[in-house]
């Protein structure tokens, strides 16, 4: 009886790190391969003092003269006797680049390989490694068949770090510019203004349920009897308090019509009082 198992969904972010990977060469260049065609003996606690530890070192053969006889343990190492000590050559400096070709004579590979994939499959990966930060690549809780809203926009990542990361000598450093701040963004924004995020996709999952835990707690104590029934009253009391400032003036509008004018006789008298003297 054949058996029906459910295959796995293959991981976006896997799959893509697999690709990467597998155009990357498998493994370094050793220097010392490529550098060093003498032979030598490191260093091997088993076999050499550790006066040799850091150093090349060869048997010495067909000595002619008496090594022990001339051997000076002021400047030596008695474990150094018929041994023959010698430096590591410096690593062979790399051939210099060859000259990128004219980009308005060459072909349209050689111009996308030399001119635009150096900087922008830089680009793309940073983008990758961003967006896994952001959970772009996980599935939604309530719906298997679609991936999860975040707020990340992959092209204005990739905007925002070729902008920074150009590489023209002229551009000065724009290693802390955002994207908001970059020139030719203000202009179109202005001229395409974008409309606001909604809250769902500003606030992390710690955020919004903190803020859906606060109003639930609130609406619990706001329904409660006593609650309501104070609810009610400050609301009555806001209406008939409405405006008092007014009708306290009116209210002395008619209770001291003349109350404007006596005012003013009474400051110009004062006024005169206080006048100096001729």
């Amino acid at each position: 009886m054949s058996v029906v198992k459910a295959v796995a969904e293959p991981n976006l972010w896997d799959e893509i790190c697999k690709e990467f990977a597998s155009r990357k060469p498998p493994f370094d260049k050793d220097d010392d391969s490529a550098s060093i065609t003498t032979d030598y003996i490191d260093f091997d606690p088993a076999q050499h003092n550790p006066v040799f530890y850091g150093k090349m070192c060869t048997d010495v053969e067909n000595i002619d003269s008496d090594a022990a006889a001339e051997f000076n343990a002021a400047i030596s190492h008695p474990s150094c006797l018929g041994y023959s000590f010698t430096g590591k050559p410096p690593p062979l400096a790399p051939p210099p680049p060859p000259q990128p070709p004219c980009r308005f004579s060459c072909t349209p590979t050689q111009y996308l390989n030399t001119y635009i994939y150096p900087t922008l499959l830089p680009a793309l990966e940073a983008m990758l490694k961003q967006a896994k930060l952001e959970k772009c690549f996980e599935i939604g809780k309530h719906d298997d068949e679609m991936r999860r809203r975040t707020k990340f926009n992959a092209c204005d990542y990739i905007t925002e770090y070729l902008y920074n990361n150009n590489p023209s000598p002229h551009n000065g450093d724009r290693s802390k510019v955002e994207i908001w701040d970059i020139p030719f963004v203000k202009e179109w924004l202005k001229e395409h203004p974008r409309p606001p995020l909604p809250k769902s996709l500003i606030w992390t999952d710690e955020e919004a349920a903190l803020i859906i835990q606060s109003f639930w707690r609130g609406y619990l104590v706001r329904k409660e009897p006593d609650v309501q029934e104070l609810r009610v009253w400050q609301r009555e009391w806001r209406e008939e308090n409405r405006g008092i400032q007014s009708r306290v003036s009116e209210f002395w509008d008619k209770q001291m019509p003349d109350g404007d004018e006596a005012g003013a006789a009474t400051a110009a008298a004062a006024e005169g009082d206080a006048a100096p003297e001729n």
